[in-house]
């Protein structure tokens, strides 16, 4: 299945590679033609894979956290929050390169406390300032057990679009779609420190499967 955001993308890959093609054809030289073929084929295909949508069937469990997004695992760290919560946190950071799904989903059940949409940079997406300069979003999720998660789609040097699906009182399901980020770029998610951390670093996780940590 192919994701909504990506529609308009394949619709202009189309017409660009065509048009190309088209133009090419009127060479006589076969192997420019050939080459022309091939490498719009191949260039569809990329398009075609980083917009792909997979069904993903999420278990609902109020104490696990979900991977909001598929990647690898580049930062587990205390650090202090200083946009909502104004603590210390862990700090998770997945990182999606451009061949992995970019479909993001909500870490936990329960009320969108908070959304906030920063314009900034495009440091790319694993420099360490990307968390507070880069163009992002950040968004609070409260469970019904009173659990606020933190979780920041972040854009990278490729990636110029965030799309988020979140509004302030949004009652939302965990693993349910709640944005998507064109291109290379990374989520992170801000946990309380007695959480207990199922991941670590360099580990590849699946957004709306990989149970990232469990509240204690």
């Amino acid at each position: 299945m192919i994701h909504r955001e990506g529609k308009a993308t394949i619709l202009i890959t189309l017409i660009v590679l065509f048009a190309i093609n088209y133009s090419v054809s009127f060479c006589q030289i076969e192997w420019i033609q050939n080459i022309s073929t091939a490498v719009s084929i191949l260039f569809l295909i990329i398009i075609l894979q980083f917009f792909r949508n997979p069904s993903v069937h999420t278990e609902q469990n109020e104490n696990h956290i979900i991977s909001p997004a598929d990647g690898k695992i580049v930062v587990i760290e205390e650090v202090e929050e200083t946009e909502f919560f104004k603590d210390k946190r862990i700090q998770i950071s997945v990182f999606m390169s451009p061949f992995n799904v970019h479909v993001n989903r909500n870490p936990i059940s329960g009320i969108v406390k908070y959304f906030k949409y920063h314009r900034g940079l495009y440091l790319v997406a694993w420099h360490p300032k990307s968390s507070t300069e880069n163009e992002r979003t950040s968004s609070v999720i409260e469970s019904k057990n009173g659990t606020a998660i933190l979780f920041r789609q972040i854009a990278g040097a490729l990636a110029k679009r965030i799309v988020s699906y979140l509004h302030e009182g949004q009652n939302v399901q965990q693993g349910a779609e709640m944005g998507f980020i064109k291109f290379g770029s990374r989520v992170d998610v801000f946990l309380p420190l007695n959480s207990k951390i199922n991941v670590s670093l360099n580990q590849k996780v699946k957004g709306g499967k990989t149970v990232l940590a469990e509240l204690n």
